[in-house]
This record gives C-alpha cells, sequence and structure tokens, in this order.
C-alpha cells in the first residue's frame, strides 16, 4: 500500500515501534522511513550510535531504541520528515514532530493531530517548540494527545479556520 498511495499501512509500523516498555521509559524514535533512498544524516547526527544505516547508503535505517534517549537529532535532520519522538512516560501521550510551515504554533494552543492522510484524529495541545542551528533549523513541535493517538497522529493543522495570524 505504501508504493501505491504513499501512507505507510500497520503492516509497515508493526516492523519499526518499540516495545511498549520502552515507550513508557521516554522519549525514543520511531523511524517511518520504508523505501531505500540514498540518505544517512540520521546516523550521523545520533550521538548514541543507536541508528545504523551501515555501508550502504541505500539502507533502510535501524535503530536500536534501547540505546536511543530521545534527544531530536534525528528528528530534526530527516529529510523526508519520516522521523518523530513519541513519549508515554506522562498521564497524556506526547509526539514530537518536524514542522516546517508558517505561521508557527503558539505554545499552550490547540491543535488538530491528524493522521498520515491528512485526517483529524483529535485535538491536541503543543506543549514545546523548538528551533535552532544545533536542530538544522527544522522546527520541532511537542503535542500531548491522548496515549492511544500517539501512533496515529504524525502532523498538525492549526485550528484558526483561515490559519492567518
Amino acid at each position: 500500500m505504501l508504493k501505491t498511495v504513499g501512507i505507510a499501512q500497520k503492516d509497515d509500523l508493526i516492523e519499526v515501534m518499540p516495545s511498549l516498555q520502552r515507550l513508557k521509559q521516554g522519549p525514543v524514535a520511531i523511524f517511518e522511513c520504508f523505501q531505500p533512498i540514498p540518505c544517512n544524516p540520521c546516523e550521523n547526527s545520533c550521538p548514541k550510535n543507536a541508528v545504523v544505516i551501515g555501508e550502504d547508503i541505500n539502507n533502510i535505517p535501524f535503530v536500536d531504541h534501547d540505546k536511543c534517549n530521545g534527544c531530536s537529532k534525528c528528528v530534526s535532520v530527516c529529510p523526508g520528515l519520516a522521523v518523530f519522538l513519541i513519549d508515554l512516560s506522562k498521564d497524556k501521550g506526547n509526539v514530537t514532530l518536524p514542522y516546517e510551515f508558517c505561521p508557527l504554533p503558539k505554545k499552550g494552543e490547540e491543535v488538530y493531530g491528524l493522521d498520515r492522510s491528512g485526517k483529524i484524529v483529535e485535538i491536541c495541545t503543543v506543549t514545546n517548540i523548538r528551533t535552532a542551528k544545533s536542530l538544522n533549523s527544522t522546527t520541532l513541535l511537542s503535542i500531548e494527545t491522548s496515549k492511544d493517538k500517539v501512533n496515529e497522529i504524525r502532523f498538525i493543522k492549526l485550528k484558526e479556520e483561515n490559519n492567518e495570524r
């Protein structure tokens, strides 16, 4: 299905998900990179060597979730916007995602959490916004959501109807 419509399916995702136990320990990187392409900034950016591509730059990244500390460097350097952080260590779920649109939402703002096909999943709250040169100047948004929705939400839409500020 991924090759037909460009949207990852459940079978694709099961292979890249860490254990529930690891998800409850704190933020961890989820790589939704399923096609071999020449790319390796995630491997080079990981301070814990948790991401391995190997000698062939076309290899699909492998993530050792037990080594991953959720630093988010891989999220910010992925040119395909295919890496996210998920955190189930608190009362609510948290998803950190790359965001390259204007305007930026504000911390505390409610936004629509969207699934991989762009459909609204639920209303989420922005909990953190980070843009820094150390993050490749890509803005990372962290949003609070229901724990059972962290594996669905992969983008946001501002709630304002015309999105003007």
